[in-house]
């Protein structure tokens, strides 16, 4: 089996889960949207941006470290020991602080009156740190059924308590609980989900090696500042947008936090790929980066990237008439015009993560976070100036381009220092025609939010002449011939 085929196998097997899962939990977007106005629907994307910082802080680059110590060790067992001995240590550190302080955090928050929010919420994040590691474990161990079974038993709990709190017991009209049925549903879906790994919990053992802690925490700390810089750049701006926008009233500011987080999700698709991708592509890396052909693997797989994610934005962009109906309720449609922006700007996201392993492989994680936290800066900056003159269009455009900087960047420094020899006329040429075909069907059909006979003729054209791109480019069945 050629490498290319067995990353895109493991791409199949250990992001089919994920993929699926997200994509189910794709589908309660339009159960929340329907059975939630865009203002309660902004306390539920405001407490989850939160959660995607501590998500980075609990789990600290702990991940990544252990599979570039455990591939280097002798004893992979105390490898893994002492990575989740550290990330054991820092979450109940962790869940201690939050639950002497959860009435203080709760009020800061702007929300005094759901303590149990914040009490909630700390417990899902260790339970999901917990886990992250062990499943990782199985990653590594090429656990594939173990790890997708266990995925989706979490997933699948989450989607049906769900299903349950909100078209069962939530009352018909101001549910004491609310929004918090789909928090509860989340914790305890938590707890599912490292119950199943109970097998891999037992075989732990609590070690402190200073020498092997004191290497992991050196190699984790720069992924641990660009994780989190990347957070800024990811959640970040649901944040601000409330802080920014309050001044025209609370309920106002979550709406548009809201409307903002609802069409966000619609970008979700190349998301969907793009962690699936990841999920496979960093051990397959890094057991690829011996190899003298390495550097050329990572260059076609580079090109395939880029016309996987180029087709996913075309069809997505210029079917927003089909799309938008994962979203029911007719209060969020008006931002489905930061769709397209947003669809572009996690392409470039995409493309960043695949470049990413340079610095990975030549262990100077350091220039991650210099790139994560330089986004993170622009970020903030340019959010604090858009926002308040465009709303969440402001966001949207803040994300595009700090996207797009943060990719510039990796690939300088990157050419520098580790340098791979990418086709950058392919994947221009593959980008540049999704975005121009878009740009096409934007002109022809700027206003048109429905469907007809001749919308439809056309955009099958666009996709046609895309297809036809690739396959010119590409020649597969030519390769296939000579097999």
């Amino acid at each position: 089996m050629s490498t290319l085929k067995k990353l895109a196998g493991q791409t199949a097997i250990y992001g089919l889960p994920s993929i699926l899962g997200r994509l189910l939990n794709y589908f309660l977007v339009p159960i929340h949207t329907l059975f939630f106005q865009p203002k309660e629907y902004g306390i539920i994307s405001e407490f989850y941006a939160f959660v995607a910082f501590f998500v980075v802080l609990l789990l600290f680059g702990m991940e990544t470290t252990f599979f570039r110590f455990v591939n280097q060790a002798e004893n992979k067992e105390k490898a893994f020991n002492q990575a989740f001995s550290l990330v054991l240590l820092v979450n109940l550190t962790f869940l201690t602080f939050v639950l002497l302080f959860s009435q203080s955090i709760a009020t800061w928050m702007g929300y005094p009156d759901h303590q149990n929010y914040v009490i909630w919420f700390a417990f899902i994040l260790v339970l999901d740190a917990f886990a992250s590691l062990f499943l990782a474990k199985l990653r590594l161990n090429e656990q594939a059924k173990q790890f997708a079974k266990i995925q989706f038993i979490g997933i699948g709990t989450n989607i049906l308590l769900n299903l349950f709190f909100i078209y069962v017991l939530m009352a018909p009209e101001n549910d004491p609980i609310g929004i918090g049925y789909i928090f509860i549903a989340n914790l305890l879906s938590s707890v599912v989900k490292l119950g199943f790994l109970y097998k891999d919990v037992l075989l732990f053992r609590f070690i402190w090696d200073k020498v092997l802690a004191k290497a992991m925490l050196i190699y984790a700390l720069p992924l641990t500042l660009a994780g989190f810089a990347g957070i800024i750049n990811e959640t970040f701006d649901r944040i601000m947008i409330k802080r920014l926008l309050s001044g025209q009233g609370n309920d106002y500011a979550l709406t548009q936090v809201g409307i903002y987080s609802a069409n966000y999700k619609l970008s979700i698709l190349i998301s969907l790929f793009i962690q699936a991708y990841r999920y496979a592509a960093e051990p397959f890396f890094f057991a690829q980066a011996k190899n003298v052909d390495a550097k050329k693997m990572y260059s076609k797989v580079m090109t395939f990237f880029v016309i996987i994610v180029s087709f996913i934005f075309l069809i997505i962009a210029i079917n927003l008439p089909i799309f938008k109906w994962f979203i029911p309720n007719e209060a969020y449609w008006e931002g489905l015009t930061i769709v397209p922006i947003l669809l572009l700007a996690n392409v470039f996201l995409g493309i960043y993560y695949n470049q990413s392993i340079w610095y990975k492989l030549a262990d100077k994680t350091k220039y991650g976070a210099y790139i994560s936290i330089g986004g993170a800066t622009v970020t903030i900056l340019l959010n604090l100036i858009l926002i308040p003159f465009l709303g969440y269009m402001g966001a949207a455009i803040t994300t595009l381009f700090v996207y797009f900087s943060m990719m510039v960047a990796s690939f300088y420094y990157g050419q520098k220092i580790y340098p791979i020899k990418y086709n950058l006329r392919k994947i221009i040429l593959y980008l540049g025609a999704a975005i121009l075909l878009f740009g096409i069907n934007q002109l022809l059909f700027k206003n048109q939010t429905d469907f007809t006979g001749t919308s439809f003729f056309v955009k099958v054209i666009l996709i046609g002449i895309f297809m036809g791109i690739i396959l010119f480019m590409e020649r597969p069945f030519k390769t296939l011939k000579k097999r």
